[in-house]
């Protein structure tokens, strides 16, 4: 039976554990196990009393809430535990969040999707909790709809408190991941535009770090990010970001559905400094948090080192 409570090690947070193994557990209609529609003599019984655990999530199953555009995130992290034997039986059940509008070319398109996505959001959770996931991963950076850190931890504690589980978000795993980095002077890789950037900025701003510069690709479709292809992240990083001018600590990657895993584990030796990619970074708080804390690899270095 696992322990009802843990300790976040990177929040020092006290973490509830639902006990999704509870007996009876599988539940098995009456007669049992049958052939033919009649029950196997001498089978014997699964004994469901004692509770057995997913096959599949034994160790822990994650709930993942994405926008339903986002093509990006689960692939990465489902990457990640299938390329590291120490994370065997991690599973993740994903629920999309439905933005029926997912177009972002200007500021009142900014607007319309936030409210089409705080509104998703609740039932997407509604989904997500049928699979009784015992912890929950927030797959979507707020702050380019959410201006402000205080807007944003505002509407994640409303939504956090329907579901009375934990969460890993991307405001608490970036500082976190920064902070092990003694990271002060960052840059930002985004798939936002002008005011996207300007939100973004005062988040991490307002989180008590420098923004250096910014790099966005205005990407002017939710679905499309997706597409910006790999070589164009790497020019940006190595000729816009990672320069001697700017010397910064670190630099950072927003939006979840801009995958980045291989060009951070190409460009790191490269540049000489981390680089942070939303998906990564969140999933490693997620898996900090719950006590999965050996090296990772095939996901940048904050996963190896930290």
């Amino acid at each position: 039976m696992r322990n009802a409570t843990i300790t976040g090690a990177l929040s020092g947070e006290t973490i509830a554990l639902p006990d999704v193994n509870a007996p009876p557990m599988p539940a098995l209609a009456s007669p049992g196990v049958i052939q033919d529609g009649v029950k196997i003599d001498g089978f014997g019984e699964i004994g469901s009393g004692q509770g057995y655990a997913d096959v599949r999530s034994f160790r822990r199953k994650f709930g993942l809430l994405i926008p339903a555009t986002n093509t990006s995130m689960e692939h990465e992290l489902w990457s990640i535990i299938k390329g590291n034997q120490g994370l065997d039986g991690v599973g993740l059940h994903t629920a999309n969040v439905v933005t029926p509008k997912p177009k972002l070319e200007t500021e009142e398109d900014l607007l319309e999707y936030k409210r089409q996505f705080l509104g998703g959001l609740e039932a997407a959770l509604d989904q997500a909790l049928l699979a009784q996931p015992e912890y929950l991963i927030m797959g979507m950076s707020l702050e380019h709809i959410i201006s402000g850190i205080d807007g944003i931890r505002a509407s994640m504690k409303d939504i956090e408190a329907k579901s009375n589980l934990h969460w890993a978000t991307w405001h608490d795993a970036i500082s976190a991941a920064l902070g092990k980095f003694k990271a002060k002077r960052i840059g930002l890789l985004t798939p936002f535009d002008k005011l996207g950037n300007e939100n973004a900025t005062r988040m991490f701003e307002d989180l008590g770090f420098e923004v250096v510069s910014s790099v966005g690709f205005s990407c002017a479709n939710a679905l499309h990010i997706a597409h910006v292809p790999d070589w164009a992240k790497e020019k940006a990083i190595f000729e816009a970001l990672a320069t001697d001018k700017n010397d910064l600590d670190a630099i950072v990657q927003c939006g979840t559905n801009m995958s980045l895993i291989n060009v951070a584990e190409k460009m790191e030796p490269m540049i000489r400094m981390p680089i942070l990619g939303i998906n990564a970074v969140t999933f490693w708080y997620a898996l900090r948090e719950n006590g999965f804390d050996m090296p990772l690899t095939g996901a940048g270095r904050l996963l190896k080192e930290h």
